[in-house]
C-alpha cells in the first residue's frame, strides 16, 4: 500500500494503484490493532456509492474480523450517518469508505477512534502497524445495523422545535452521491416547496463530479434556482458531509460566507463562544464574529484538526472553507451537510428578511478561489518564504502556511495536504487592493523560484471583474453550450 495515500485527514488514492483489495484486508488488520486497550473493539462501518466501495467495506470487515473485533455494518449510508450512528452505539472506532469530492475511480477511508479523528501522527501510526504487520489472530463478527430512522428523527425533532413551518422554496442537488436517500425522505416531511436533482446514487456521479465548491458542478443547481424563483440552493459532496449554496441569482455561497448567519442564531444561546474558521476563511468574520458577541479563531486547514480543536476549546461551532460545517450547538460537534442544510432552511423560515436581502446586507470583499501552483517541493518553498519574510522582519501567520494582513486584505500561501500543490488564496475591500496583493505575492514566490502565478491566475480566470463586490471568471461560455445545460437540467427536476 503506497505511503502517498496516507494523507493528513485520511486515507486517499486511486483503486488498484494506491491500494488493491489485498492491502485493505492488512488495513483493517492495522487498524484493529490500534484498539487494543479498548474494552469492547467494537467497530462500525459504513459506505458511499462508488463501485468500489462494496468491495473496500468488505477487505476492511475481513481484516477486523480476523483480529477479534465485533463489526457494526451500516451498509452504503453518507458520511454524517456514520458518525451519527458510531456515537448511538457506543463504538470504539468507525469507519467511512468513501472517495468523498474526488472522481469515481478514488477511493479512501475517514476514520475515529471513539470520537477523536483517526490523523495526523495517528494515522501514520497505523500506517507503521501497516509496515510491521504483526497482528493478532482471533476470531471476531459481525452485525448488520441501520440508525436511518434515528437519524431522521433527531433531523426532523430538532427542526420541528426550532422553526416551524416555512413557505421557502429551495433546491436540492445530492450529485448521484449517498445523502440522496436520507434526503429524499426528509423532503417529503419538511415544510416548504423543494426541488430534488440527481437523487439517487451512482458511483459514475453522471450528473457532475460530486465536488459542490466547484462552479461548473452547480450549474444544474443555479439552472433551476433562478427557473423555479426559489430562495436559495444546496449542493452536497459525494458523502454528505461538505455543502455549498447557490443564491437566487445563481452565484455559489461558500462557507465562510454562511458563517454569521450560523454564528448569529448559535450565538444567541453561546454569548462569548469560540466561533472557528480555518486560515483560507474571510478576514471580514473577526469582526462580524465579535459585533455578534463571540470570539473568533483560525485554525489550520482540515476538518480533523478543526473538530479536535472544537472540543478542546468546547467550541459550539465551526467551518472549513470547502463546505465542512460542525455543530456542538444542538449536534453532535461532527461535520453533517444535510443537518448544516436544514439549519439554512429553518433559520431563514423564521426571518423576515430573505436569504439574498441578508446577503445584500453583509460587507463585501473581493476574493479569489485557491490558486494552484503545480509544486514537488511545496514545504520546503514554505519554509524558505517563512526565512525571507523573517529577514525582512515581516509579522504573518504561520498556523497553516504563511497568512499575511495588510490594510488592503490578506493574502495566504499553504501547502496543499492533499496534493502536490501550494495553494494561493487572496482577499481585498477593494478591487484595487485584491490586484496590490496580487503583485506583492508574485514578488514573495519569485523569491523562491515560482514565476507564473500571474499567468496562472489568467488561465483559470482569476483574475477578478468587478461583479457586485464577488470575483467573476473572465472566461464565458458560448449560449448553445449554456442552452444545452438548461434542457439537461430541466430534465432532473423532482418536486417534493
Amino acid at each position: 500500500m503506497k505511503k502517498k495515500a496516507f494523507r493528513a485527514y485520511d486515507i486517499r488514492g486511486v483503486v488498484g494503484e494506491d491500494f488493491s483489495i489485498a492491502d485493505i484486508i492488512q488495513l483493517g488488520k492495522a487498524f484493529a490493532s490500534l484498539l487494543r486497550g479498548h474494552k469492547h473493539q467494537k467497530v462500525i462501518i459504513g459506505r458511499d456509492g462508488r463501485f468500489s466501495s462494496p468491495n473496500l467495506s468488505e477487505a476492511f470487515i475481513e481484516g477486523l474480523m480476523s483480529s477479534g473485533v465485533t463489526v457494526l455494518d451500516c451498509g452504503l449510508v453518507p458520511t454524517p450517518l456514520l458518525y451519527f450512528s458510531a456515537h448511538h452505539a457506543k463504538a470504539d472506532g468507525a469507519v467511512m469508505v468513501t472517495g468523498s469530492h474526488n472522481p469515481p475511480e478514488h477511493n479512501g477511508f475517514k476514520m475515529m477512534l471513539k470520537e477523536k479523528p483517526l490523523c495526523g501522527a495517528e494515522l501514520q501510526k497505523l500506517h507503521s502497524l501497516l509496515k510491521n504487520k504483526k497482528f493478532r489472530i482471533e476470531k471476531g463478527s459481525r452485525k448488520k445495523v441501520n440508525y436511518t430512522n434515528e437519524y431522521l428523527d433527531f433531523l426532523l425533532r430538532d427542526f420541528q422545535q426550532n422553526y416551524g413551518t416555512s413557505a421557502l422554496k429551495v433546491a436540492w442537488d445530492t450529485g448521484d452521491g449517498a445523502a440522496g436517500p436520507i434526503l429524499k425522505k426528509l423532503l417529503h416531511k419538511l415544510p416548504g416547496t423543494h426541488y430534488h436533482i440527481n437523487e439517487s446514487v451512482d458511483g459514475f456521479f453522471p450528473a457532475h463530479p460530486p465536488d459542490p465548491t466547484e462552479p461548473d458542478n452547480v450549474k444544474q443547481l443555479a439552472y433551476i434556482v433562478k427557473e423555479k424563483k426559489c430562495d436559495f440552493g444546496i449542493a452536497f459532496d459525494g458523502d454528505g458531509d461538505r455543502l455549498s449554496v447557490v443564491d437566487p441569482e445563481g452565484q455559489l455561497i461558500w462557507a465562510d460566507q454562511l458563517l454569521p448567519i450560523f454564528a448569529e442564531e448559535v450565538l444567541a444561546t453561546h454569548p462569548g463562544a469560540f466561533i472557528l474558521a480555518d486560515v483560507k476563511s474571510s478576514y471580514l468574520l473577526k469582526n462580524i464574529i465579535s459585533n455578534l458577541g463571540g470570539n473568533f479563531v483560525l485554525c489550520p486547514c482540515g476538518h480533523s484538526q478543526i473538530k479536535i480543536k472544537m472540543k478542546e476549546i468546547h467550541s459550539p461551532l465551526a467551518c472549513e472553507m470547502s463546505g465542512h460545517i460542525m455543530f456542538a450547538d444542538r449536534a453532535l460537534g461532527f461535520d453533517d451537510a444535510i443537518y448544516a442544510a436544514l439549519r439554512l432552511f429553518g433559520i431563514f423560515s423564521n426571518k423576515s428578511l430573505t436569504f439574498k436581502e441578508w446577503l445584500d446586507l453583509q460587507p463585501k470583499s473581493f476574493k479569489s478561489k485557491a490558486i494552484l501552483i503545480p509544486s514537488k517541493h511545496k514545504f520546503q518553498k514554505i519554509k524558505k518564504l517563512k526565512d525571507y519574510l523573517k529577514s525582512e522582519d515581516k509579522h504573518f501567520a504561520d498556523i497553516d502556511g504563511i497568512r499575511v494582513e495588510t490594510k488592503e486584505g490578506w493574502w495566504l500561501i499553504r501547502a496543499s495536504n492533499t496534493e502536490e500543490h501550494l495553494v494561493v488564496r487572496i482577499e481585498a475591500s477593494t478591487y484595487k487592493g485584491f490586484m496590490s496583493l496580487l503583485e506583492k505575492i508574485k514578488y514573495y514566490l519569485e523569491k523562491t523560484g515560482i514565476k507564473n502565478l500571474i499567468s496562472l491566475a489568467l488561465d483559470k480566470g482569476y483574475i477578478p471583474q468587478v461583479n457586485n463586490g464577488s470575483l467573476k471568471s473572465n472566461r464565458t461560455k458560448s449560449s448553445l453550450m449554456e442552452k444545452q445545460e438548461e434542457i439537461t437540467a430541466s430534465k432532473l427536476i423532482q418536486k417534493h
